[in-house]
């Protein structure tokens, strides 16, 4: 039997999920081919599974295929209704030690620490000792979820118990990652509060060993852009360039789509322009409820990959006036670095946690909030703004967007090994 060289498996809710961290997945397993894994895989969910969650999901007729080389995997569960949790769960450790068992060096990212690092770490120490001896190095990546949902929530909660199971998991890594300086602040901070709880020293390890690694993004999919395909694909959507303020993301509380809608009523431009909702997410029905009355805001929750960029490019601005909530807070903004390779309107957003690393002086910045500041901002976008002032922000923006090429991630996230001395 023949094994492959070199294995790359990332534990992530992959695609269909609308949502930044499993596009990191796909451009972290195409690099990878190109970086001497030959077998990458994508350890994730059964479809139903991410549907009855409840997640928004992109069309299943029109996800983008992966490189060969790349496989999918959905396990199913192990056991039947008596264990109403665990049982995905279960599927997916037991399938990761099936890989481990084969006498292949393999690299193991986790993205999420619950519950997939969770799994990550389960099946390694269970191939340990088992005898298997599996050559494995394992990466943890925290992305704003785990920080914003799951740490928080063990924290406002007084359940030390699962937080300090989810550290001492996080740390069991070889590498440990976050997903922003933000983040790594807001780990460290936390870890802080346990200690202090609990007499853990997990702040010290967090602050000595978790790096930082943006999200990965294919640059290529947002530059040079055809003219013609964006004419097109806005003709299709009824819309025209430059005609149009652009809220792409997931459509929620968090990310400011509320601010949003009051404020386009109080624009000075409304008459000339559209507002754009692409997306899907728990506000939807509210917001459309809200707008039912509007025929200048345009719902799209069937905008693909191909379509997404084409729609940024094409926009008069782009807002994005996350704000912090409970639940969560951005912790970078996936989609605004996106924006910034696309080009076309300014940006408009927030500070809101780790926005300013993905945006730094390259876009127009209002407070979380204020609607009335969003309004003018917006305005003074639309309506002040010279074409040579909006294409110096533009330019600029795309070079800083640069950093976030899913080529330099991928190389500072799993560095290659030095060549032997003499070895050509």
């Amino acid at each position: 039997m023949t094994h492959p060289r070199r294995r790359l498996v990332i534990v992530v809710r992959a695609d269909p999920v609308i949502c930044g961290h499993s596009g990191e997945a796909r451009n972290l397993a195409e690099v990878a081919l190109t970086r001497g894994f030959d077998d990458v895989r994508l350890l994730t969910w059964p479809i139903p599974v991410l549907q009855a969650a409840g997640l928004p999901l992109k069309p299943l007729d029109r996800l983008l295929p992966y490189s060969p080389g790349i496989t999918v995997e959905r396990p199913e569960a192990i056991g039947d209704y008596r264990v109403p949790d665990g049982r995905h769960q279960a599927g997916l450790t037991g399938r990761l030690v099936e890989l481990l068992a084969e006498p292949v060096p393999t690299t193991i990212l986790s993205m999420y620490l619950v519950p997939h690092t969770t799994v990550a770490i389960d099946a390694v120490t269970a191939a340990r000792a088992a005898g298997f001896a599996p050559d494995v190095r394992t990466v943890a990546k925290a992305v704003g979820s785990d920080v914003t949902n799951v740490i928080r929530s063990c924290l406002r909660e007084g359940r030390f118990g699962a937080a300090t199971v989810l550290f001492t998991t996080f740390l069991a890594n070889d590498e440990v990652v976050a997903v922003s300086e933000y983040t790594r602040d807001e780990i460290i901070a936390s870890a802080e509060q346990v200690d202090a709880h609990c007499g853990t020293t997990f702040a010290e390890q967090c602050r000595r060993r978790v790096t930082i690694s943006y999200p990965p993004i294919d640059s290529s999919a947002f530059l040079d852009l055809d003219p013609a395909h964006v004419d097109f694909a806005l003709a299709r959507r009824g819309l025209e360039r430059d005609g149009y303020i652009l809220f792409l993301s997931r459509v929620a509380r968090a990310k400011g789509i509320y601010d949003l809608l009051i404020a386009f009523g109080q624009m000075r431009c409304r008459p000339r322009m559209k507002l754009v909702v692409a997306g899907t997410g728990p506000a939807l029905e509210h917001v459309q409820a809200m707008a039912k009355e509007d025929d200048r805001v345009v719902f799209l929750t069937d905008v693909d990959d191909n379509e997404k960029s084409l729609l940024m490019r094409g926009c008069a601005a782009y807002a994005l006036p996350t704000k912090p909530e409970p639940d969560f807070i951005e912790t970078f903004g996936i989609a605004l670095a996106e924006k910034m390779l696309a080009g076309g309107g300014p940006i408009i957003t927030t500070t809101t946690g780790g926005t300013g690393e993905a945006v730094g002086d390259t876009a127009v910045i209002v407070e979380p909030g204020d609607i009335a500041g969003l309004a003018a901002a917006v305005d003074r976008v639309v309506l002040e703004m010279s074409a040579a002032e909006r294409q110096e922000m533009e330019l600029r923006a795309r070079a800083r967007a640069m950093s976030f090429d899913r080529g330099a991630v991928f190389d500072g996230l799993f560095p290659q090994p030095a060549p032997a001395v003499g070895v050509h």
